[in-house]
């Protein structure tokens, strides 16, 4: 491994967390790093919602089957796209600009000292009705994932999961 892209492979989903804020400056770096991300035809479809309040990420918790670590985390993130901003207005290009926004945001969270987990919304529409109805999202926007984020009590170790057999040049 690379060591100057160690912040990518130090990146590693975190579960568990300390019992400590995560300030205000903070939380506003994640957002600037995430809407820094490319974005097809610069549409930036994203929409954040912040949550803190402990009863709101219990609430979200209890709607996703791995969402537990969230009820602990400091602060959830609500990524969501609107769809009537993505290019074309098509489902896949919000999805590749949400994604594209969430690997940032926990690329960033990972520079900065803190842990976070990419807890996945879209496509599983009870998920999606649970976070839509909990948190009064407008039909046009599409939640996609929730990124729960804190400071670490754990450190799994760097890794890389290159594989030699997925890349082909040239050709298949």
């Amino acid at each position: 491994m690379n060591n100057e892209l160690s912040f990518i492979f130090s990146r590693r989903s975190v579960r568990t967390y300390q019992p400590k804020e995560v300030g205000p400056e903070l939380v506003q770096n994640l957002l600037e790093s995430a809407m820094a991300a490319p974005s097809a035809v610069a549409k930036d479809p994203w929409e954040f919602l912040v949550i803190r309040e402990r009863s709101t990420l219990a609430r979200i918790a209890s709607g996703l089957p791995n969402g537990g670590l969230l009820a602990d985390a400091a602060v959830g993130i609500v990524v969501c796209g609107d769809l009537t901003r993505a290019h074309d207005h098509q489902l896949s290009y919000l999805l590749q600009d949400c994604s594209a926004a969430i690997e940032n945001l926990l690329l960033a969270a990972q520079a900065l000292g803190l842990g976070g987990c990419w807890l996945g919304v879209h496509p599983r529409e009870d998920r999606v009705a649970h976070i839509r109805q909990l948190l009064a999202v407008p039909e046009q926007v599409i939640p996609v994932a929730v990124i729960a984020v804190g400071w670490p009590a754990e450190s799994p170790a760097p890794r890389t999961r290159y594989r030699a057999e997925a890349v082909h040049y040239e050709t298949w």
